[in-house]
């Protein structure tokens, strides 16, 4: 039995309540689909601003009525101080993952990335010390590594931040290493590399990679690969991110830890485009166009690829999805909801 199973059985038959920030996107919506399946109580806060209603409704209809009436959702802004100590208010475990991400968003506007990150990360951090919860673990990311070239990323080995997000990201992971020193906060940050899967949404101008290139090639619309195809990442599949999300959560770990979150792989965009189009036509659905190539994004990072020995070693991660698994349920899910 893996440490995830039996952390699992556990829960089941001591269940907690957990609050998600942004409950109502990505990453939180599959989160909060999962702890209700697990029996547990869950507190969901979000604005909306990046999250969608669709998203909770899907949740509702993927679990039982009983299930559902375990959760309570709460629309508010993490900029609310007032608001974060409502929702902290009788948790046990914090997963705080309300973000405005995207690098060209915070270029685009980096003063309410900054805004949301930082100042709605501060009232978080504030508001579940306050609350004396039992753990706190929030969305960190991969952009804190910025220019550091070595591969795989190391956690203790980071470079430069190379985009406002990046900054906000990595002012994160000082903070709570400060509330760690400073007042015996313990909390753990997650670095996620390039999350995909269910309910990613496909659409607007900072939509994920692989999400809205499915989504172009079902139309058969084109695709614009940015720079020369051979820009790479370490693909993670959301249900990777749930399970340590909740290993962090009960790993009673002291002090601030940051941990990567990936597969330890490395794909390129030219190579991401190839095995979307095959995982495609083995769907019956044959997209013949070639990818035309633009200019480089100002704040990407060239080559990403995460070292997983840490989360391993002391969290019991395992990396249940590869990108191809993962992109198979993700496929499928898109071409369903399309």
């Amino acid at each position: 039995m893996s440490k995830y199973e039996s952390i699992t059985l556990t829960l089941r038959a001591s269940p907690k309540t957990w609050l998600i920030t942004g409950a109502a996107g990505f990453i939180g919506s599959n989160l909060l689909e999962t702890l209700l399946l697990l029996d547990q109580k869950v507190i969901g806060l979000d604005n909306f601003a990046t999250g969608h209603r669709h998203n909770l409704a899907e949740v509702e209809t993927a679990v039982s009525a009983a299930h559902w009436s375990r959760f309570t959702f709460q629309e508010a802004d993490i900029r609310d101080r007032s608001a974060c100590e409502t929702a902290c208010k009788g948790v046990d475990y914090v997963l705080h993952q309300a973000a405005l991400g995207s690098v060209p968003r915070s270029l685009a506007d980096p003063v309410t990335t900054n805004a949301v990150n930082i100042d709605g990360f501060m009232n978080m951090l504030v508001a579940a010390r306050s609350a004396e919860v039992t753990s706190f673990v929030y969305a960190a990311s991969s952009s804190t590594y910025g220019d550091h070239p070595t591969l795989p990323k190391v956690e203790q080995h980071i470079g430069k931040p190379l985009s406002p997000y990046a900054v906000t990201k990595y002012v994160n992971e000082l903070y709570a290493e400060v509330f760690a020193r400073c007042y015996q906060f313990d909390s753990i940050g997650l670095r996620y590399f390039n999350v995909f899967g269910k309910r990613q949404d496909p659409n607007g101008a900072y939509a994920a990679v692989i999400p809205k290139w499915v989504v172009s090639m079902v139309k058969d619309e084109d695709v614009c690969i940015y720079g020369d195809g051979e820009t790479s990442r370490d693909f993670c599949h959301i249900e990777n991110v749930v399970q340590i999300n909740i290993l962090a959560a009960t790993a009673g770990l002291q002090g601030s830890e940051v941990f990567n979150v990936a597969v330890n792989a490395r794909t390129s965009l030219t190579e991401l485009f190839k095995l979307i189009a095959r995982k495609l036509r083995g769907k019956g659905i044959n997209f013949d166009k070639p990818a035309s190539y633009g200019e480089f994004r100002g704040g990407d990072v060239r080559h990403s690829q995460a070292d997983i020995n840490k989360a391993e070693t002391i969290l019991g991660y395992r990396a249940v999805n590869s990108l191809e698994s993962g992109l198979e349920q993700a496929i499928g899910w898109y071409i369903e909801k399309l």
